[in-house]
């Protein structure tokens, strides 16, 4: 085993309050220290040794960023998560104002990289690349404004997520409203002194409701409740942060928000007009791309809806699922209840770690340790007796956790000095799980382990998850496919006979998944619209703007009078840049075609492995996907995916 040895977590309360606090204050004290030494003695240092400076600060701060943002979103103590988030807010602030310091800057401005390996090199081209984009250049007074509106990006975004995070919503509905749902769901939601039955945003409920209930009434109530999720407390922290990124980006010389962003990322790279101006290209070839299928699938959609509802006119979002699932079952054979009762958590759970297990060449070894939560589990990573990382897995959901579905980082990888660890922050039932959930599973776990197989970086610059941000989801989006392969799902799945999932059923399942892919497209190219144009346009109402791009985007309408911006997570993170998902799954569907067919090829996985997880960010993307595939990626196998090939 490794002598680097994982994080301790507290065990009592105060301990905790001790860990959220204390952790980032030794954190700061350190970068202090580096950065005086940078700027006291620059004249003597040589590059390497700056660089190893800059370095020993940006691990300190990262880890402890990492830290705080895991304990916001996670810990269930309101204090805790309360002091966590003042932690996250200063510790940006301060990773933000060292971008602002000309005499920090000086320490790297002028040197050359005649000496420097190509780690090094790269390493100090992105440094001087954060200052330039931090404001370092600019007037003393537009310094200061960056400086303001760069915190209060951070104060707003983590006001945005704590709303979502906080703003669960119930309906009650009478029991009849409950026809389609499965009988688990059903006992699980016992009738209240009132007689009526509460149904909650959480994905436990949400989920089932929107496939399953053949009442249009529950699922649309429901699914309205979940669109107008944190509104209107969102309303004007959004309008607020919209107009902070715009005046950021204005006076860092940048046209709009999404030019600033797109800089750094593969749509960006090499494009004279901006990355903004390329969003807008990529969204209009996905909106050729994907017209004609949407337009062949939607009078399907509505056909089938009209057999429930005659006076039906339009297919809203809160029947897509529904009637997706309906269609997959009356015209391919596909129940998803019978499918769902193969899937149940505590098979799922070891078939994920078994599968990625075998695909990686790891062990996971579970380790008792005391954690934020006991439905916390946690795992070495292991290879050959070498303990590579650990991961903590938190499944389900509780009152003021995240509530949706991601990977956070938690101890940022650096060879000899850090073991990566990584948190799986998800929502899926303890029970039986929809094959959707599955998918995420697998999903999500892409990103643990390319966090974990990344992290032996000599610069946790270049640590896990760390290329381009619209790459990052390419190998997520390629780990789902093993949750649609027969083999893989036959060696853990069973039904209550113990008899697991017949191949013909599965098969059935990928024929079936093609119908409505096309719709589905567009319903991601909605969000990228939205995502794009409120911080491009900058529309004074915000619904009407949301509305009209989901309404002209599919053909699939919005609920209308809602605010599913106000509950739109990702508009904090991927902030214009919505577009990732489907970029990054233009190239999950070309490196699908690196395995030959074969999912579990051990040279293929080797590769696979070498080339695109574990440099982390030492390469840029294109060079990691061209080194696997052995040449450019391209286009046609997405095309072919969305035609149903």
């Amino acid at each position: 085993m490794t002598s680097i040895e994982p994080l301790v977590f507290p065990t009592d309360a105060d301990g905790w309050v001790a860990f959220a606090s204390g952790r980032p204050a030794a954190a700061v004290a350190l970068v202090a220290d580096v950065d005086a030494r940078l700027i006291d003695a620059a004249d003597e240092r040589d590059a390497a040794t700056r660089l190893d400076l800059w370095n020993d600060a940006d691990l300190a701060l990262r880890q402890a960023t990492c830290e705080a943002y895991l304990l916001s979103e996670a810990h269930p103590d309101a204090e805790v998560r309360r002091i966590a988030e003042e932690q996250v807010q200063a510790l940006e602030a301060l990773s933000a104002s060292r971008l602002l310091d000309a005499k920090l800057f000086a320490a790297f401005e002028a040197l050359t990289d005649d000496a420097l390996d190509a780690d090094q090199a790269r390493l100090l081209a992105q440094v001087r690349r954060d200052f330039h984009r931090g404001g370092v250049a600019l007037p003393a007074a537009d310094r200061e404004r960056v400086r303001v509106l760069t915190d209060r990006d951070t104060e707003l975004s983590l006001e945005f997520s704590r709303n979502i995070r906080d703003g669960r919503r119930e309906i009650r509905v009478a029991p009849a409203a409950l026809a389609g749902l499965p009988q688990d769901f059903i006992d699980a939601h016992p009738v209240d002194h009132d007689g009526l039955i509460v149904l909650t945003t959480e994905y436990t409920d949400l989920m089932p409701v929107r496939e399953y209930a053949t009442d249009r009434a529950t699922r649309t109530a429901l699914v309205a409740a979940y669109n107008d999720l944190a509104w209107p407390v969102n309303d004007t922290v959004l309008a607020e942060l919209l107009a902070v990124r715009a005046e950021r980006a204005q006076l860092l010389g940048y046209r709009d928000w999404a030019d600033y962003e797109t800089e750094t990322r593969m749509i960006g790279a090499d494009r004279v007009d901006g990355g903004s101006a390329a969003i807008a290209e990529f969204l209009g070839r996905l909106d050729d791309a994907s017209a004609d299928a949407a337009a062949r699938e939607y009078p399907v959609l509505l056909e089938r809806l009209q057999q429930d509802d005659p006076a039906a006119t339009e297919v809203t979002i809160a029947d897509f699922f529904y009637l997706l699932s309906a269609l997959r079952r009356e015209r391919h054979d596909v129940d998803a209840q019978l499918v769902r009762s193969y899937f149940s958590f505590d098979r799922v759970l070891p078939g994920v770690l078994d599968t990625t297990a075998r695909l990686l060449d790891v062990e996971y070894v579970p380790v008792e340790i005391p954690t934020w939560h006991d439905d916390v589990r946690s795992y070495d990573v292991v290879r050959e007796g070498q303990r590579l990382g650990r991961i903590h897995l938190d499944l389900h959901p509780r009152d003021g956790k995240y509530n949706h579905a991601a990977c956070f980082p938690l101890a940022p990888g650096v060879a000899g000095r850090v073991l990566p660890e990584a948190v799986l922050l998800c929502n899926f039932a303890r029970g039986l799980m929809t094959h959707d959930e599955v998918v995420t599973f697998f999903h999500e776990f892409g990103h643990l382990v390319h966090d974990i197989l990344g992290g032996a970086q000599r610069f946790v610059r270049f640590s896990g998850v760390a290329t381009e941000w619209d790459f990052v989801e390419a190998p997520s989006q390629l780990l789902e496919e093993w949750a649609w392969d027969a083999e893989v799902l036959a060696s853990f799945t069973a039904n209550a006979a113990g008899e697991p999932i017949p191949a013909d059923l599965v098969a059935k399942m990928r024929v079936a998944d093609g119908f409505g892919r096309a719709l589905e497209v567009r319903r991601q190219l909605g969000h990228a619209n939205v995502s794009y144009h409120l911080h491009v346009d900058r529309p004074e109402d915000l619904q009407a703007a949301t509305e009209h791009w989901y309404s002209v985007t599919s053909p699939v309408q919005p609920l209308r009078g809602r605010h599913p911006y106000a509950g739109f997570g990702h508009l904090t993170g991927y902030g214009a840049c919505y577009y990732t998902y489907q970029w990054s799954l233009v190239i999950a569907r070309d490196l699908l075609s690196g395995f030959g067919g074969d999912l579990m090829d051990a040279e293929a996985a080797s590769r696979y492995r070498r080339e695109i997880l574990e440099p982390g960010g030492r390469r840029d993307a294109t060079a990691l996907v061209e080194a696997f595939l052995g040449r450019p990626y391209s286009f046609d196998a997405y095309r072919a995916w969305l035609a149903g090939a």
